[in-house]
């Protein structure tokens, strides 16, 4: 887990920490309800009351996320003495998507940036672009989903981004990428709170995952980063063909395309070649085979359609730096 570990400021003789899990229209709260049960495991492995938590919102509205359930918030997010803010991420698939989000959820900006300064301010998938658009982010280290890496780095020049980093935890601000980014928070968070043996039993009880790292070359390949339908139709397309028969032209047919309007759309999204762009996806399917099954590369090359073995070798090493087995023991989830 790659983090930038600056989070010194919290000490294990706190007791009562008050923690606001903020709901809002449009907000995923699974991850609240899951940062909650942990901070409750916590206090009772504890045996003490560490840490309390606070459902709060701008009003005192259900907030409704899908299917009829909806959430109440017991408190005003601005009327409510707070430690510290855990803002979870809103429903969105692209930078285009986000920047109309953000602006419909101007109330709680502008309530976010008016919070007392001493209250610290989580957030973690794209929850973090509410805390950096209320400016609580600037000066600061932060991370952010990566597929908004660029408009968060060309958004909010003022915050010290890091998104290479899954976990960033200051005396001031914590970021986490990812819509599971509230659990790297959580274990951060309890870590400092109990005692070593203590917080081992709460790993093991509790079964936290080591979340998986991603090599940088193959970061913004997940499916629900595709926002553009082409790039999603591509990466179908890219997935169910054989390595050595992926060609510019075969593509192009297959998604009813001339090759130069294939090339220039791909290259306009992504500011890379056709042909370079399809051979990443391939590639970032044997890195996927590497890191959630333990199968030989032989067959791997073999099911993906490599020519031989170490065609697919050289490839890979060229993209990543590392041979199929170095990526396997630095990368595969166990």
């Amino acid at each position: 887990m790659a983090y930038i570990d600056i989070f010194k400021s919290f000490s294990a003789t706190v007791f009562s920490m008050i923690i606001g899990l903020l709901l809002y229209p449009g907000c995923m709260p699974a991850g609240l309800l899951s940062f909650n049960d942990l901070l409750q495991a916590a206090n009772r492995l504890a045996r003490k009351p560490l840490f309390e938590t606070v459902w709060v919102g701008t009003r005192l509205e259900a907030v409704a996320y899908g299917n009829g359930v909806s959430l109440q918030p017991n408190a005003l997010l601005n009327n409510t003495e707070l430690d510290a803010l855990l803002i979870p991420g809103l429903w969105t698939e692209s930078p285009t998507d986000m920047a109309q989000a953000l602006a419909q959820q101007a109330e709680l900006i502008d309530q976010l940036r008016t919070l007392p300064a001493p209250i610290q301010l989580w957030s973690y998938c794209t929850g973090v672009c509410l805390a950096a658009a209320s400016g609580r982010l600037n000066q600061h280290a932060a991370t952010a989903t990566w597929w908004l890496a660029e408009f968060v780095e060309r958004k909010y020049p003022k915050v010290r981004w890091h998104v290479d980093s899954d976990c960033i935890l200051t005396p001031k601000v914590g970021t986490a990428a990812g819509v599971h980014g509230y659990l790297m928070l959580a274990q951060e968070l309890v870590r400092t709170h109990l005692k070593t043996p203590v917080f081992q039993e709460f790993m093991r009880l509790m079964v936290l995952p080591r979340p998986v790292q991603h090599h940088p070359a193959f970061r913004s390949f997940a499916f629900m980063e595709q926002a553009d339908p082409l790039l999603r139709q591509l990466a179908e397309l890219v997935a169910k063909t054989p390595a050595e028969t992926i060609t510019v032209q075969a593509l192009a047919t297959q998604l009813n395309l001339s090759e130069r309007t294939l090339a220039r759309k791909v290259r306009d999204l992504t500011n890379t070649p056709v042909a370079t762009y399809a051979r990443l996806l391939k590639l970032h399917q044997v890195s996927e085979q590497l890191i959630w099954s333990s199968l030989p590369v032989s067959s791997i090359s073999s099911n993906l359609g490599y020519s031989n073995e170490s065609n697919l070798r050289r490839q890979f090493k060229q993209v990543t730096g590392l041979s199929p087995f170095q990526y396997r023991r630095q990368y595969a989830r166990r």
